[in-house]
């Protein structure tokens, strides 16, 4: 029988929990499933993370309203994937925020990115005919801006290129908490398809200067204490390693993609092959290190049609 391609036959659900890692801070994960954050103002609240569907994004409302009454105001979008934003729809927000990068990635391959998760991952998109259409900010922003919920103030910057090219990162001052999207995880492979492996750790090595006391990641368990902090940011720097050095060496010898693959299996399954997603993430991260390594820096668009030929190609 032929090995289902990428998460296709993942269709158990998974168990949520809600954990507070700073005061009136929340992070909502589902065992390496996408996560969302909460940060709770004075009068309003703001989401990061939208989730793939309304449907998804309505299990996020529940656990807010576990925790308060106050109406959410913001929707804060890390980056453009479809499984991040499509479910925005749904928490009726005034405002939602993304990096001037990652809007133009929308208009660039957003539906392209949307009918590839859609095949990729189908559990995620159950109830997918809620979705409207691709979700635009209503606000962008450079480099940095501020958002104050009354008097908490929210500073969302991008510092750098990692999982995408328009990443942003939203720290919380006040109790010194970060949410990092998927630049950092924990206990779950980092999906690198449209990443950039040449300046990931130099993002990862910004974000822990900051020297948070927690951070919610884009994957994995919330992480709260400078050591489990430090743990993941660590295990995350080593992945992005793992996975772009092998790939670069059969390149720099004109090895097929095909070896390219094997090689980094054989550096990364030993240490990582129980992360969440692991096997759903590999084909696409060795393909865009296999392309890095050789001079293409721009992470071409990903489509229904070229996973699977992909994904062919992979198996032989």
């Amino acid at each position: 029988m032929a090995k289902a391609f990428a998460s296709q036959g993942d269709m158990s659900e998974k168990t949520i929990t809600f954990d507070e890692i700073g005061e009136g801070l929340w992070a909502f994960t589902a065992e390496g499933d996408p996560n969302s954050g909460v940060i709770i103002g004075d009068e309003s609240v703001m989401i990061v993370e939208a989730q793939a569907t309304p449907r998804l994004a309505n299990m996020v409302i529940e656990k807010v309203r576990t925790v308060t009454d106050k109406p959410i105001s913001h929707v804060v979008l890390t980056h453009y994937h479809a499984v991040r934003v499509l479910g925005a729809s749904a928490y009726k927000a005034d405002q939602i925020i993304m990096s001037d990068v990652a809007r133009a990635m929308v208009v660039e391959r957003g539906q392209e990115d949307w009918d590839s998760e859609f095949q990729r991952f189908p559990r995620l998109f159950e109830g997918h005919e809620s979705i409207p259409g691709l979700t635009y900010p209503t606000t962008t922003f450079s480099d940095s801006m501020t958002v104050y919920l009354g008097n908490r103030r929210i500073d969302i910057k991008h510092i750098g290129r990692a999982h995408t090219a328009g990443d942003a990162v939203i720290h919380v001052p006040d109790q010194n908490v970060m949410f990092t999207g998927d630049i950092v995880e924990d206990h779950s492979a980092c999906y690198c398809g449209d990443g950039y492996f040449g300046d990931w750790g130099g993002t990862l090595d910004r974000i822990k200067a900051y020297d948070v006391d927690a951070i919610a990641p884009g994957r994995g368990d919330a992480l709260v204490g400078r050591e489990a902090v430090d743990r993941a940011i660590e295990s995350t720097w080593d992945f992005v390693d793992s996975t772009f050095k092998p790939a670069q060496r059969v390149a720099m010898k004109g090895g097929s993609l095909k070896d390219a693959w094997d090689a980094v299996r054989a550096s990364c399954d030993p240490k990582f092959k129980d992360y969440a997603i692991y096997e759903h993430c590999l084909p696409f991260n060795v393909s865009r290190a296999y392309d890095e390594a050789r001079g293409i820096w721009h992470p071409r668009i990903w489509t229904d049609k070229r996973d699977l030929e992909m994904w062919e190609q992979l198996q032989g």
